[in-house]
């Protein structure tokens, strides 16, 4: 039953509702804006409201097989480590979906509906970071950044939870690593703001 989890785990995160929900509003969001499958940007080109139930299909993907885990795996000594594991396996389908020979999103939404469930009040607190740095700087991406960073070590002041703070360091660096090319603009003062007065 473990790997049965694991697997639906991938191919529900791998379900790249950004691009279905482009596809319905009759634009493929790869091939305009930056390209990416995020919220973000079917934010940028199809409005806030297809951008924000995007990102709720996105945090959603990385929920839902964890509670599956936590009502099906019924060893308490297991279940910790399986529900971790299915959201990690979930967040890894959004990078890498099958569906798109693995060419997938950044995974910033779907890491918010992983520690929602494990660590809400942790995930809110790195949330309002990353607002506070949209809302000062503009830049989405490094709102992203910024949550990404500190969320292990809020999840460690908070709840001095390993397994939670340990998955946090990883995520957060894959979240870094796939925004490689925006750390790149921001560098050189070329990235995209959100305001769109302030935009280059």
């Amino acid at each position: 039953m473990e790997s049965l989890l694991i697997i639906g785990a991938y191919l529900l995160g791998a379900v790249p509702f950004g691009l279905v929900i482009g596809k319905l509003a009759g634009v493929d969001v790869r091939s305009a804006g930056s390209g990416n499958i995020g919220a973000t940007n079917v934010g940028r080109l199809l409005g806030k409201k297809l951008g924000l139930l995007t990102l709720a299909a996105d945090v959603a993907k990385g929920v839902l097989p964890m509670v599956v885990a936590g009502w099906l795996v019924e060893d308490p000594g297991r279940r910790e480590l399986m529900v971790a594991l299915c959201g990690a396996v979930a967040f890894l389908g959004h990078l890498f979906p099958i569906y798109l020979r693995f060419r997938g999103g950044k995974g910033v939404a779907t890491a918010l509906g992983i520690f929602l469930y494990l660590t809400p009040l942790a995930a809110l607190t790195a949330a309002a970071l990353f607002v506070l740095a949209v809302y000062n700087w503009g830049y989405v991406s490094l709102g992203s950044l910024t949550a990404a960073l500190f969320l292990p070590g809020l999840i460690w002041l908070m709840y001095r939870a390993p397994v939670p703070a340990l998955l946090a360091v990883g995520l957060g660096a894959l979240i870094w690593l796939k925004h490689r090319d925006n750390i790149g603009r921001l560098m050189r003062h070329e990235e995209k703001s959100w305001r769109k007065k302030d935009q280059p």
